[in-house]
């Protein structure tokens, strides 16, 4: 993978990102996922289904946003 140039404040703001990502976001997700599950029969649940969906899709950009971070280097923005 090619290394990618970033000022310190690009790879922090990314950083945060994925830290709020997986801190704030993924467990209101498993929360809406448990208490879709509570509600019955999981075949016909579409909000189980969606939140399902929904949590796919976050660990999918999370994982996209630990691969760009990986292949960042910091550059000083004076040079």
């Amino acid at each position: 993978m090619e290394r990618q140039p970033a000022t310190r404040e690009g790879f922090e703001k990314l950083r945060d990102e994925v830290k709020h990502l997986e801190d704030v976001e993924m467990p209101l997700i498993a929360q809406r996922i448990a208490e879709a599950r509570a509600e019955g029969d999981l075949s016909e649940n579409a909000e189980y289904h969606g939140q399902r969906e929904a949590q796919g899709l976050l660990q999918a950009k999370i994982y996209h946003l630990r691969t760009k971070l990986a292949s960042l280097y910091i550059v000083d923005k004076s040079t």
